[in-house]
């Protein structure tokens, strides 16, 4: 219930502050204010009565604040998880206050909204107070480490031969993703060739393929994922290529086990959670998990995990001996 305690106090102060700052400043304010400012400066281009002003921002802030608190439980389930949630929250809460305070003050004692001049360094200020509220509020309520499933307690190990040298190869692909992927180039293709025939116009060209393009390199980097596991480390490849690779050193790992989960519970597909405690999720089911000495873990969605995991258990107990 504590989690819960707070995110309704806070989601009850945030929501005090953008409805008395207004207001409390009310007979120093234009009426209407200017509520928007355009891409080309800052000059306003927007205005709003206070009235619509406050329940425009008490709606929004009431409805991110509602989804927070309804997936609260979630949040809650590891370590990460508390870590964005809490950042999550509270950073949401900042970014709306500080865009508040910033519409207050550009419009304080203006003769008319469209004297209310918007400073450049008011932007990136809201962004910096997001960011720092976020990331303080996700480290502190982050909480203890996560603790080792069931599976963890007994994890999996196997014999191994005097003087044989084991080696271990896993692989597992998302198709949907791989689809997505490759139908990019295909897409390319049709808007160069309509740039070509003059369909469209240049600069559509020009903004849409560097981003076509990051996406397809992006797309092909994580379609796929390769573990390998020898006597000296756990090497994780992205992509058809295997590259770029990821080297674990077994030094560096206490051990290994194996769990079940799915993208619901660890933030969605692609690579998620926090250094110390992330996943790399294709598809939902058997994972392969590794617990650092350090105490953090990585979870990787791979087939034959089990296997895996007894094989670095074993190397690990061996190097241990020797």
């Amino acid at each position: 219930m504590r989690p819960r305690v707070l995110a309704a106090a806070w989601g009850l102060a945030v929501t005090a502050v953008l409805v008395l700052a207004p207001y409390a400043l009310r007979d120093r304010l234009p009426d209407p204010i200017a509520t928007h400012w355009g891409s080309s400066g800052s000059v306003p281009d927007g205005s709003s009565s206070l009235t619509a002003h406050v329940v425009t921002t008490v709606v929004i802030w009431g409805v991110l604040w509602a989804a927070l608190f309804a997936v609260s439980a979630w949040g809650h389930s590891r370590r990460a998880n508390r870590a964005i949630w809490w950042g999550c929250l509270f950073g949401a809460g900042a970014m709306l206050v500080s865009v508040d305070a910033s519409t207050l003050a550009v419009n304080l004692d203006a003769p008319d909204w469209r004297a209310a001049l918007l400073p450049g360094w008011h932007v990136p200020a809201a962004l910096g107070a997001m960011v720092a509220v976020g990331t303080l509020a996700g480290y502190l309520g982050r909480g203890p480490r996560d603790r080792h499933s069931p599976e963890a307690q007994a994890p999996p190990a196997l014999r191994l031969e005097p003087g044989r040298r084991t080696v271990w190869v896993s692989r597992v692909i998302n198709p949907w993703l791989a689809a997505a992927t490759f139908a990019t180039p295909v897409v390319i293709a049709v808007v160069v060739a309509l740039d070509v025939s003059g369909t469209v116009p240049g600069d559509v060209r020009a903004r849409l393929l560097p981003v076509l393009v990051i996406v397809f390199v992006a797309g092909l980097a994580s379609t796929s994922v390769r573990v390998r596991v020898d006597d000296a480390a756990v090497a994780i490849g992205f992509g058809p290529f295997g590259r770029p690779e990821r080297r674990i050193a077994l030094s560096k790992i206490e051990s290994a086990w194996v769990e079940q989960r799915r993208p619901g519970g660890v933030g969605g597909w692609g690579f998620r959670g926090l250094p110390g405690a992330a996943t790399i999720m294709l598809r939902g089911g058997e994972c392969l998990v590794l617990g650092y000495r350090s105490g953090g873990t990585l979870a990787i969605s791979i087939d034959d995990a089990e296997r895996g995991a007894s094989l670095i258990n074993a190397l690990i107990a061996e190097r241990v001996q020797s």
